[in-house]
């Protein structure tokens, strides 16, 4: 029955055409995504400290400019994660059937984001509450609350949190696998045309073609969403589209080669583009932002610088990941396969970290240098110490995005797997 699926799926191209030559795994792009999720939780570290920035709580403490140097990372830092989940994407359904590879992608990311909603992110709504004067309960208080008004459906105490999956139940920072989960379905429905042969052709003429003309072509996609998308969030358009680029130029040698070869330009012009953005914004942008409307063309500067920036920064990364990734060493290193799984487990957990560590921290005056390398420290040990507890216990590794290690009867993993779904049905339907 799964050749046959197979050979259908081939024939009404929904394997990739190339799926015979698979290349050996990118262990480059491996190290930049652990990278990329390095960068993200600081990320999250430093908008505890940004004054101009909404998050869920903030520091008694600011730093005036912490939002210009975040700036150096955020245009780039999801769009590259996108990008690498489509290459990601493209070795999978290379080796599986597009059947199985949904349900595999429905059990790997919605187990997590099931644990997630239900476990690691109320205590981040109990510290935005509590921080914002909303409520004076203990936490155990909070989760009756929290649960009982959700079954009721009563609005009550989180009359002012009333959207998520359920009622004052959202996603926060797990909106990445929500995000992929639906993105990875979008796929599959698209796979008879991005695997079609004229497409196919499109993509070879524009990796063997000129180089700036491939840069600005894959450029006005990402520029036009930050203008569609002006007043709504563009991430996730931004994310499907970068998506959808790691899937179509994952397998191409010579684009792969000419952001190599190109590192240096992609480098200079991304420093003088975010160099352009930080002026904009300063001094610019955030006057603009104080009055009651944004005028039209500062929002198109705005868009058009970062939109650019976006892109730009990340060639220039990887760009970098080949040159710096490349060599035996780092192909061969425990610490990569370490990374590699404990990339979902620490961006689990890391913001709830952050929120619960930093709240009571800022409670007890101790300054912003010992606060803030307080924050760093607790987080990264909060990371690994709740990696080594969750990779250890195997009732708890697919709540985390990870394979189960144990020796199970088939009759056990069918009950699993039955389990799993039955859990999980709920959530696919709200989600639907």
């Amino acid at each position: 029955m799964q050749r046959l699926i197979y050979r259908i799926s081939q024939h009404l191209v929904f394997t990739p055409p190339d799926s015979r030559t698979c290349p050996p795994r990118r262990t480059d792009l491996d190290w930049l995504r652990i990278m990329l999720f390095g960068l993200l939780i600081s990320h999250h570290i430093g908008m505890f400290y940004v004054d101009a920035w909404g998050w869920h709580a903030k520091s008694q403490y600011s730093v005036v400019w912490l939002d210009k140097l975040l700036l150096l990372v955020e245009p780039w830092r999801m769009p590259a994660i996108w990008l690498i989940s489509g290459v990601a994407i493209r070795f999978v359904l290379a080796k599986v059937s597009p059947v199985r590879f949904v349900m595999l992608r429905t059990y790997h990311l919605l187990l997590p984001l099931l644990f997630g909603v239900l476990v690691i992110v109320p205590p981040q709504l109990y510290i935005e509450m509590t921080a914002k004067g909303e409520i004076a309960l203990n936490y155990w208080q909070f989760l009756q609350a929290f649960f009982s008004d959700a079954v009721t459906g009563k609005e009550g105490t989180f009359s002012n949190y009333p959207h998520g999956i359920w009622p004052h139940i959202d996603v926060n920072h797990l909106w990445y696998l929500r995000s992929l989960w639906y993105y990875s379905l979008a796929l599959v429905c698209m796979l008879p045309i991005l695997n079609s042969s004229w497409l196919e052709s499109m993509r070879r003429r524009l990796v063997l073609g000129n180089g700036a003309i491939a840069v600005g072509i894959l450029a006005m996609p990402v520029i036009a969403i930050e203008f569609l998308w002006a007043e709504a969030p563009s991430r996730y358009p931004i994310g499907l589209l970068f998506l959808l680029y790691g899937y179509m130029l994952g397998w191409q040698p010579q684009a792969w080669q000419k952001i190599a070869d190109h590192v240096k330009h992609f480098c200079v012009a991304y420093g003088l583009c975010w160099l352009a953005l930080v002026i904009f914004y300063q001094y610019v942008w955030l006057d603009a932002r104080a009055e009651s409307i944004i005028p039209t063309w500062v929002q198109l500067v705005g868009n058009l610088l970062y939109g650019s920036c976006r892109l730009l920064g990340v060639l220039m990364m990887l760009g970098f990941a080949q040159t710096v990734f490349t060599s035996k060493r780092c192909q061969n290193s425990r610490w990569l396969t370490y990374g590699v799984d404990a990339v979902y487990p620490f961006y689990i957990l890391h913001q709830t970290i952050i929120l619960v560590a930093g709240f009571y921290l800022t409670q007890l005056n101790l300054g912003i240098a010992v606060e803030s390398s307080l924050l760093v420290l607790v987080t990264i040990t909060g990371c690994f110490v709740g990696y080594e507890l969750v990779k250890r216990v195997d009732i708890l590794r697919p709540c985390f995005g990870l394979k189960m290690q144990g020796q199970y009867s088939m009759v056990s993993q069918k009950v699993g797997y039955t389990c799993s779904a039955c859990l999980l049905l709920p959530l696919i339907w709200r989600l639907i």
